[in-house]
């Protein structure tokens, strides 16, 4: 088998702005090796954040491919990379997108509830909520699992997220600035969350502007005006 999970190759997207096309992503390629963890960089409006939604099949490109191991993800039409998308991709964002009136666990079951038929729910639920469990105590929140989102710190609730985008044991995390709204100190321990599971082998794409979150990453890649500008290895974080 390849070592080779998910390869984009000559990725352009336009968005029309009024009656301006702003070119985004110009000519991207980018190959991801399974259980590598890549930072990709950039300053506002490099296209970076425009990247990770194309690996992840959350937008389309207007032109070039994205295969996860060897296949087409956008070949199959919007019912396959809705399927994609739950089973396979794993997302995390930097503003959490948890919704207020459920609790921390009912938020980390929301993929699994999307995946299964109502049947398979009924007869899967109890063994879904005990794996859901024992990720969120694994994150360190197993006092919290009936809170609501406003009852938790912003490191608590991207720990929720990151359990959230893990309930289906995704084959790719992609997480953007998943520590752009938090403090220095809860940043470290989400980066420290994410080298954890990327040890553990789980292979992950995370957008970010700061080195110093980059340094976490085993390579970075930088992108500027919608190219890549440079590849290189992570230098080692202090």
């Amino acid at each position: 088998m390849s070592d080779v999970i998910l390869q984009a190759t000559g990725l352009h997207k336009s968005y029309q702005l009024g009656k301006v096309s702003l070119k985004v992503l110009k000519g991207v390629s980018l190959t991801l090796q399974r259980g590598e963890f890549v930072a990709i960089m950039g300053a506002s409006g490099s296209g970076k954040s425009t990247l990770l939604h194309l690996l992840g099949a959350l937008d389309i490109p207007d032109a070039g491919t994205v295969r996860f191991e060897g296949r087409d993800i956008f070949a199959g039409g919007s019912r396959a990379r809705d399927r994609l998308r739950n089973a396979t991709f794993g997302f995390v964002f930097q503003f959490y997108h948890l919704l207020p009136e459920l609790t921390v666990l009912e938020n980390t079951l929301l993929p699994c509830m999307v995946g299964n038929s109502v049947w398979s729910w009924f007869s899967r639920r109890h063994a879904l909520r005990r794996q859901a469990t024992e990720m969120l105590e694994r994150m360190g929140l197993k006092e919290r699992l009936r809170h609501r989102p406003n009852e938790l710190s912003g490191g608590e609730r991207q720990r929720v997220a990151i359990a959230r985008a893990l309930a289906n044991r995704p084959r790719v995390l992609l997480a953007d600035e998943p520590t752009g709204n938090l403090d220095a100190a809860t940043g470290r321990e989400i980066l420290s969350v994410l080298k954890s599971l990327n040890e553990e082998g789980q292979t992950i794409v995370m957008v970010t502007h700061d080195p110093l979150v980059a340094a976490s990453a085993h390579r970075i890649v930088s992108l500027v005006d919608g190219r890549i500008a440079a590849r290189q290895e992570a230098p080692k974080a202090p």
